[in-house]
């Protein structure tokens, strides 16, 4: 059993948490909610030890085990992503070893009925069960199993943690914690670089989970499935509702209509004291009364309302030119980095005014597609944008895009137009943007805040195809509302790559499917095409097989055998890393040349001899380049 017990925070004079206390048993669910700022990434470092409250404790059963995912981390480049989530067992480890040094202890003793070694019998015993507890089995294989069911390729186990992108990095710490099997586990927003097919693992992984878990997501699905229980934090207290967080909703609106009831009774008991006291302050027979009720007026503990949820404000995308009947049509799309096929034989048509998904795995091109239509990279094949067709573009790094030295109000009061300058402040708040928050330069704001503050630019800018590239990573509950509800009300087309299921249930009504360098399509919302697929999945699995190899006895081989291994592995991962350095550069340099042969079509023949000797340069060196890809991919195949 762990919990809080009278936990307060204070910064300054601002109270972040007061008096906080719960319970929670060995297997309890937990959905940590709250508003930003609320503490709930401060609580959940205060139950992993890394940071102190400024009154009360946490309590954490002797021997437990804690494994806390932070939202961001750093991991060590030196090892690759197999031997980085092999750091898990290194408590078992100890444990065999101490096991071990006390078996060769006891053999060397012959009075078996002696004080110490009783006691040495008894330690091993103890040590044993808890090895029987945390389980000691094949752990490649669970290793395997768990960065698998993460979206980790065989081949990517051997590559280096510091070649992945943070959000892959997080991916690495996940399944180090998974593998781990902890008492209690502490996820704040795990889910934020995880795609779909990742999150349902990871979901159902935490449903059979055994242990205790307090989890901070703004994924409704997701929280919704994997908890049964739900502490809102809100103005420093914890509210416990022992349901999961759709009913909590309920609940917490039935609260809040008690909490107004109740303010209310208080504040006409107060302005009822107050005019007494005013009415006879002069009178000196009433003094004592007065007195009184003036004791009484500061004894009250004035009730607080939680801030009003603006979720329900209603936002529209600004109208734009109506679009052909087909803003967007591709024909037999091909890309390719040197010889690996991203898409190839891609061929879809988007009618205006749909709602579309992209879906898949990350890295099977749904943001490479994306990058085809705005034009950024080179492709072979036809895509055509229609009629008048006013593309309005957020992509993953929209945040990296915007004016550092303008604040939250400028950037917002540029693009906004008519009736709307109006509303800036109540748009600012509903992004939390509000009070002194809009007067921040934008080079102090957090990439989360960026993010938000790029997808109001964006929601107040006249277009008629929207192209949203993960645009919920960094929202909060309330902010998805209001993106949702402004998408669901938009006249135009929109194409949106998310992991995030909520969002896109009712919001889409086709699916495009990203897999095996092919795009399918899926008529029906986003739980229809799961849906689809699971069946699929499940048609195709064969029938387990028992195995048909005893396990092997460990035999003891020379050394020179492993340092032969060892170096087999190294010269593998420079080939993989070399393979993976010329690939980005060729990539750089096709869209160069292609840039530089458009620059000579549009010239024809006034076409400069500079530019045609830039554009040949370019071609020899994705010529010497590829030759070098060719005998590195030649070495990776037959070491």
């Amino acid at each position: 059993m762990f919990s809080a017990d009278n936990i307060t925070v204070r910064f300054g004079g601002f109270t972040l948490l007061d008096g906080v206390n719960f319970i929670i048993d060995k297997k309890d669910k937990i959905a940590l909610v709250g508003k930003n700022g609320a503490g709930k990434s401060t609580l959940l470092k205060i139950f992993a030890g890394l940071q102190t409250p400024s009154t009360g404790n946490v309590t954490i059963p002797q021997d437990a085990v804690t494994g806390y995912l932070p939202q961001h981390m750093n991991t060590e480049d030196k090892r690759t992503v197999r031997e980085e989530a092999a750091l898990a067992f290194i408590r078992i480890i100890e444990i065999e070893k101490e096991i071990d040094r006390l078996g060769n202890t006891l053999a060397n003793y012959t009075d078996y009925e002696s004080d110490s070694c009783i006691r040495l019998i008894n330690k091993m015993t103890i040590l044993n069960e808890r090895l029987e507890i945390l389980g000691s089995g094949n752990r490649e294989a669970e290793i395997e199993k768990t960065l698998t069911g993460l979206g980790f390729s065989r081949t990517d186990m051997e590559r280096f943690t510091g070649e992945f992108s943070g959000g892959w990095r997080m991916r690495i710490e996940l399944a180090k914690i998974l593998l781990q099997k902890p008492d209690m586990l502490l996820l704040d927003e795990p889910t934020n670089h995880l795609d779909i097919e990742a999150i349902e693992w990871l979901e159902s992984f935490l449903v059979r989970y055994a242990g205790a878990l307090i989890l901070v997501s703004h994924d409704r699905a997701f929280i919704d499935a994997a908890c049964g229980r739900t502490i809102e934090l809100s103005l420093g207290k914890a509210y416990d509702y022992r349901v999961n967080y759709t009913k909590y909703i309920d609940l917490r609106q039935e609260r809040r209509e008690q909490q107004i009831r109740a303010y209310e009774n208080q504040r006409k008991q107060i302005e009822d004291t107050e005019e007494f006291i005013e009415r006879f302050r002069s009178k000196a027979s009433k003094a004592i009364q007065v007195q009184s009720r003036i004791k009484q007026l500061n004894k009250i503990d004035r009730i607080q309302i939680d801030q009003e949820d603006v979720a329900a404000l209603r936002l529209k995308f600004q109208p734009a030119t109506r679009s052909g009947a087909y803003p967007i049509i591709i024909e037999n799309l091909r890309k390719t980095y040197g010889q690996q096929v991203i898409l190839n034989k891609v061929n879809l048509a988007i009618a205006r005014g749909e709602k579309i998904a992209f879906a898949g795995k990350n890295g099977e091109g749904k943001s490479t597609l994306i990058k085809c239509i705005m034009g950024e990279i080179p492709f072979e094949g036809s895509l055509k944008t229609g009629h008048n067709v006013s593309i309005g573009y957020f992509a993953q790094n929209q945040a990296d895009l915007m004016d550092v030295n303008l604040t939250v109000f400028q950037t917002i009061d540029n693009v906004a137009t008519g009736e709307i300058r109006t509303k800036i402040r109540d748009i600012l708040g509903a992004f939390m943007f509000g009070g002194e928050a809009s007067d921040k330069k934008v080079s102090v704001l957090s990439g989360g805040e960026r993010t938000r503050l790029a997808m109001i630019k964006l929601l107040l800018e006249p277009v008629n195809l929207l192209i949203l590239d993960e645009p919920t990573n960094h929202l909060d509950m309330r902010s998805k509302t209001v993106l949702k509800e402004a998408i669901r009300n938009f006249d135009g087309t929109a194409i949106i790559v998310s992991h995030d299921r909520e969002f896109l249930d009712g919001l889409v009504t086709k699916v495009y499917e990203f897999a095996n360098h092919s795009v399918r399509e899926h008529i029906g919302g986003i739980y229809d095409f799961l849906a689809t697929r699971k069946k699929e999945a499940k048609a195709d699995t064969p029938p387990a097989k028992p195995a048909q190899h005893p396990p092997r006895k460990a035999t003891q081989l020379p050394g020179d055998y492993w340092e032969e291994q060892k170096d087999r592995k190294r010269k593998r991962r420079k080939l993989e890393q070399e393979i993976h350095s010329l690939e980005a550069e060729i990539s750089a340099l096709e869209k160069e040349s292609a840039e530089a042969e458009a620059s000579i079509t549009d010239a024809g023949s006034d076409a400069s001899a500079d530019l045609l000797w830039h554009h040949a340069g370019l071609q020899e060196r994705i010529s010497t380049l590829m030759e070098r890809w060719s005998k590195a991919s030649a070495s990776l195949d037959n070491p």
